[in-house]
């Protein structure tokens, strides 16, 4: 196991360069970048993307004046010194190759720099907004797996039963309604939209938090968190609870299992002594897989649903306002974290069932 952990770590490096290769790569064809935002502010267009949507007009009126030597749509009527200052600042004055090898270096060393537009270090501003983003996938991941075991195993045993016709019905309305609807409808019913006003509209906590007690604490913590965990659980839960139904449906079709049967062994020992290890193994191993995609993805709309401050409204802004040391920041950062945790599942999967060997595994 060890010298596939070692392969698997060493492979880290390349897939991480290649991703930031690619991204860097992509991000030198965008219009739009972070100085062309400046420059728009500072003439008083207020988005940068407003300018081009009226490009056409204006090069018409002022093609002639505009001249050929203007890198920036936003530049026209600024020094050209102005503009060679912010490039320096920007570090937009060296060629991209050179920009690349800069970044990477400090990105080995951990050094992710400040944001263009906040005047905050990125790990800063990701710390800052990782509690809601912690909220989300842990507790959505924790209550799906709490939920979609058992009703998955209970599915498998009553396979056919009407039990198993009604609730696979819920299952499926829940996976089909979109998790943004639903956190509307939450709104609408529990948090003052038109009916009660049970749960806050906003926030992890209150405004007096800090003056309530432990116990105090906790209670407003979970009453703020509700509504925007089930919504981000009600979907998750319909995968993984189907997922363990027809893990468990293969393993109970084994010849092993009928065998135990024949022994004389009971349901139950046959169903949690050997049956349940075998199947859990793939729900159980993607556990680490399944937290990251709750923690990184499909978080903004929810989060911007409840007024949430967490990384993919950070996400979202950044890409927006082309803030590239948070932009890429975030991907250096969350892409390593991703490839650890793919190798974590694989111990995970050693962990649940010790007959496995990767050592025998080719990589």
């Amino acid at each position: 196991m060890g010298a596939y952990i070692l392969r698997r770590l060493l492979l880290v490096i390349p897939t991480l360069f290649g991703i930031m290769v690619v991204n860097f790569t992509l991000t030198q064809f965008v219009p739009g970048g972070p100085i062309e935002q400046i420059i728009a502010q500072i003439e008083g267009d207020g988005d940068v993307f407003e300018g081009f949507a009226g490009g056409g007009e204006a090069g018409a009126d002022n093609g002639a004046s505009a001249g050929a030597d203007d890198r920036y749509l936003g530049a026209r009527g600024l020094p050209p010194e102005f503009i060679e200052q912010l490039e320096a600042e920007f570090g937009f004055d060296k060629p991209p190759v050179e920009r690349f090898f800069n970044m990477m270096w400090n990105y080995i060393r951990f050094d992710f720099g400040e944001s263009y537009f906040r005047s905050i270090g990125v790990i800063d501003l990701v710390l800052e907004k990782m509690p809601v983003s912690i909220t989300l996938g842990l507790w959505s991941t924790l209550i799906a797996y709490m939920v979609s075991i058992p009703l998955g195993i209970r599915k498998a045993m009553k396979d056919g039963s009407s039990f198993d016709t009604w609730t696979s019905g819920f299952i499926i309305v829940a996976y089909a309604i979109p998790g943004f609807l639903f956190a509307i409808l939450l709104l609408v019913l529990f948090a003052g939209g038109s009916y009660w006003q049970i749960f806050p509209l906003r926030g992890l906590v209150s405004d007096n938090w800090e003056d309530l007690s432990a116990l105090g604490k906790v209670g407003d913590y979970f009453w703020h968190i509700a509504l925007p965990v089930f919504a981000s659980t009600i979907a998750s839960f319909a995968t993984l609870t189907l997922l363990t139904k027809n893990s468990f449906l293969d393993e109970i079709r084994k010849q092993y299992v009928m065998t135990a049967k024949a022994k004389g062994l009971s349901e139950g020992r046959v169903l949690y002594g050997h049956v349940f290890r075998n199947a859990m193994l793939i729900v159980i191993a993607g556990f680490p897989g399944a937290f990251l995609s709750v923690f990184f993805g499909a978080s903004l709309i929810i989060e911007t649903i409840f007024s949430l401050d967490g990384l993919g409204r950070l996400g979202f802004e950044a890409a927006v306002a082309r803030d590239y040391p948070v932009i890429f920041g975030t991907l250096f950062f969350f892409g390593l974290i991703g490839l650890v945790v793919g190798i974590l599942s694989d111990m995970m999967y050693v962990f649940v069932d010790p007959r496995i060997d990767f050592e025998t595994r080719e990589t």
